[in-house]
């Protein structure tokens, strides 16, 4: 029995990778197509290799992304790590949840937790201060001490390219992959795959049992 849908995506590509290879030799012989076909062949299988390959090793790790006081950065930084991601607010009937986030982080983040905020004002217009006051109003009101980068949409043509990614591997629903409201939440293993998401409306305290399988 297959342990996690990590370990289903791996076994499914390498047995297409192996269908694809053996179908094209099949039809090799049986056609048995000029010299120069074998050429081309082999090319094509290295081509979708690769392909398959590129899209089972992609991770969150190339993606650049802005600090809270401006500093250009990629996640990098945090490989082997469980990452929880957030598009967070500060005049948001969740807003709240701040407390239960900060509260995962203090419990998890020595064996291995961080979870990384990033305001987003498209909601309602409930972000809408400056980097500045954001992060002066979350460390105030709710001791915030996890990383908080620099607002980004996570919707829409200008959707930060990390959003682009998250939403791709974990869409929700097919109809409607957006973000539905502040504090959605996704939750990425310590090989920088997106295992899980959440509805904003789950609380932080919910997503224990499933941090615990990741650390």
């Amino acid at each position: 029995m297959l342990k996690n849908a990590r370990e289903f995506r791996g076994r499914f590509l390498c047995l297409y990778e192996q269908f694809f290879i053996i179908t094209c030799f099949k039809y090799q012989l049986n056609k048995q197509i000029s010299t120069m076909a074998p050429i081309k062949l082999l090319l094509l299988i290295f081509l979708s290799v690769l392909f398959t390959g590129s899209i089972s090793s992609q991770s969150i790790y190339s993606f650049k992304v802005n600090t809270i006081d401006g500093q250009q950065t990629t996640l990098a930084q945090y490989k082997g790590k469980t990452i929880l991601i957030v598009n967070v607010a500060s005049k948001c009937g969740l807003t709240k949840q701040y407390e239960g986030l900060e509260a995962l982080y203090k419990k998890y983040k020595d064996r291995g937790l961080v979870i990384l905020g990033f305001p987003c004002n498209q909601f309602m217009g409930q972000e809408p201060g400056t980097e500045a006051e954001i992060a002066e109003f979350c460390s105030v009101n709710y001791g915030v001490t996890f990383p908080l980068f620099s607002k980004i949409d996570v919707n829409g043509e200008d959707a930060h390219p990390l959003y682009q990614y998250l939403k791709k591997v974990l869409p929700g629903t097919a109809s409607k992959p957006d973000i539905e409201w502040n504090f959605a939440k996704f939750l990425i293993d310590k090989d920088g795959k997106p295992v899980y998401r959440y509805h904003p409306k789950v609380k932080p305290a919910e997503l224990e049992g499933d941090i615990e399988k990741l650390l």
